[in-house]
């Protein structure tokens, strides 16, 4: 087990908002954190009961990237341990980068802890496998371009569609209508199945079976305009239920089970 060390930074991602979600990496430092600097307007408050009374709680979503690492750094300089504490899985849609490249300007040593993504709790919320052997064995998560996050050549959400892939699309609730226009464009058809994941893991959690033609009604139904998947693929069809993989079909041999019609090991 690493040590929790005084004087660095633990940036964490505190999955998709149940508390029992979390990491049990991502608890200790909660549990050993002196500072903690959260995305409040994102990450479920119950995660922050595992901190210590007298932890000091700052939230983020009021400050900017000068602020936050100012926080930071007064922190670290009074050699606390700090935790600073994302949503989901940290490494997507996290915008860390450029907290990490201002903290080694600043010569703070920092930790990344991984947490649950909400792409895995909507999955298994929905019981679905994303990759279904002869459908679909990639998984691309993406999002449609919005007014401060722009795609690059090639990224487009009518693009990546076209593929045989099990689409999670993510920050895009308030775009349905464009999420629309993009899946259709990419060859979708208007009554194809998806599926909305609305804070999975919180509450008050919904999820929504839609097709591509009915999204932004149902979505506006709901009142649904942030914290939420958009699945699409014919991996999350539920006529997929009876595929099967040849993991595990008898008549198929491998490296740990192999020579099996001979009475091999």
């Amino acid at each position: 087990m690493r040590k929790i060390q005084p004087g660095w930074a633990y940036i964490i991602g505190a999955g998709p908002g149940d508390p029992e979600l979390l990491t049990i990496r991502g608890m200790q430092v909660l549990k050993s954190a002196d500072t903690v600097v959260y995305a409040d307007s994102l990450v479920n408050s119950e995660i922050l009961e595992y901190c210590r009374p007298e932890a000091r709680l700052w939230t983020s979503s009021d400050r900017n990237l000068d602020e936050i690492i100012s926080l930071i750094v007064a922190a670290i300089q009074e050699d606390h341990v700090v935790a600073r504490v994302h949503s989901g899985d940290p490494a997507v849609y996290g915008a860390i980068t450029e907290q990490m490249r201002r903290l080694q300007m600043c010569n703070i040593p920092f930790e990344i802890i991984p947490g649950v993504s909400s792409v895995n709790a909507a999955a298994g919320r929905i019981q679905r496998e994303l990759t279904v052997p002869g459908v679909s064995q990639t998984v691309i998560l993406t999002r449609v371009e919005g007014r401060a996050s722009p795609v690059p050549k090639g990224g487009s959400l009518s693009e990546l569609a076209r593929h045989p892939a099990t689409l999670v699309i993510f920050l895009s609730a308030a775009l349905a209508n464009k999420v629309t226009r993009e899946l259709l464009e990419a060859g979708y058809e208007e009554s194809d199945l998806l599926i909305v994941a609305y804070k999975v893991g919180w509450s008050d959690e919904k999820i929504i079976e839609t097709t591509v033609k009915n999204l932004a009604q149902d979505l506006r139904r709901h009142k649904i305009y942030r914290h939420a998947l958009i699945l699409a693929g014919q991996a999350i069809e539920p006529t997929l239920r009876d595929t099967r993989s040849r993991l595990y079909d008898p008549e198929f041999s491998h490296l740990f089970r192999h020579d099996l019609q001979d009475g091999g090991p």
